[in-house]
């Protein structure tokens, strides 16, 4: 099953849930105003849409993910490579590599990526 989606500012809200996991949601709603700006009104809004998508989970008032950062990445990479590049794995690195400057490093361990 592919993740759910999430936008972009769900997605900044979750970066915060997912390093202070699980959290009292009126902790997570001090730090969504401190570090979003949110109030809380607005954290916990986002709080039921995301449990409603099957994000995050809020029971007995401590919220947790559902759903990994890595999952939501990966989720997020396969929409844009379908979108952007009509699935195509080779015009990615193509597009990537030319706007990158990739270290002999970097290009070593990509190759070594690849021949996995």
């Amino acid at each position: 099953m592919a993740a759910p989606k999430v936008f972009e500012s769900e997605y900044r809200f979750c970066l915060i849930l997912w390093k202070n996991e699980p959290i009292n949601s009126t902790k997570l709603a001090k730090l969504c105003a401190e570090e979003l700006g949110w109030s809380r009104t607005t954290t916990y809004t986002v709080i039921k849409r995301l449990s409603e998508r099957g994000v995050v989970k809020n029971e007995n008032a401590t919220v947790t993910s559902l759903v990994s950062k890595e999952e939501v990445q990966r989720a997020e990479m396969d929409e844009m490579m379908e979108k952007t590049f009509e699935g195509s794995v080779p015009a990615f690195l193509t597009a990537f590599c030319k706007r990158q400057a990739l270290s002999d490093a970097e290009i070593e361990q990509i190759r070594r990526i690849i021949e996995k």
